[in-house]
């Protein structure tokens, strides 16, 4: 099972460093960090990510396009982390063997055309008032799903 993350216009460091020590967790393949998202090093990132931006692969990129064609080309599938009208419950999806979950700002979400490029969008079912979670429990509670229960899926 392979897994990538795609960190699309994140801007806190914290959140990116929190997400970096989710995928050292988790052996996360490849993060990718696009737009605005931070890079390391830096102190920020650094304090909760706890040393795991050392011992995860990533790059920079600020095309995400050139980012989903690569991975596509190495028969990647690619979900988008977001919670609209159209969105499948994480719970309701057959992972395949290769997965990209891609993750957007928290304030403005997504932008509608990631939404259309994405292969499918995802959320994560809610049971309170809010709608959304924090990015970096999001890269969390999703990563860990598609981990755990993908095989069982299959």
């Amino acid at each position: 099972m392979e897994l990538y993350f795609i960190l699309d216009n994140i801007r806190s460091r914290f959140n990116v460093g929190s997400i970096f020590r989710t995928a050292d967790a988790l052996s996360v393949a490849y993060v990718y960090l696009c737009g605005i998202t931070p890079i390391p090093p830096h102190p920020e990132i650094h304090k909760t990510a706890l040393g795991a931006e050392n011992f995860v692969a990533w790059e920079k990129s600020w095309e995400l396009g050139v980012v989903f064609k690569e991975l596509r080309a190495q028969g990647v599938k690619i979900f988008a982390a977001e919670k609209t009208d159209s969105s499948i419950d994480m719970r309701n999806i057959v992972w395949p063997n290769r997965v990209a979950l891609v993750f957007g700002p928290e304030r403005e979400g997504h932008h509608n055309k990631i939404l259309e490029l994405a292969d499918a969008v995802v959320h994560i079912p809610m049971f309170g008032s809010k709608t959304s979670l924090n990015v970096a429990v999001v890269a969390g509670v999703l990563g860990y799903w598609v981990k755990l229960f993908q095989k069982k899926l299959m």
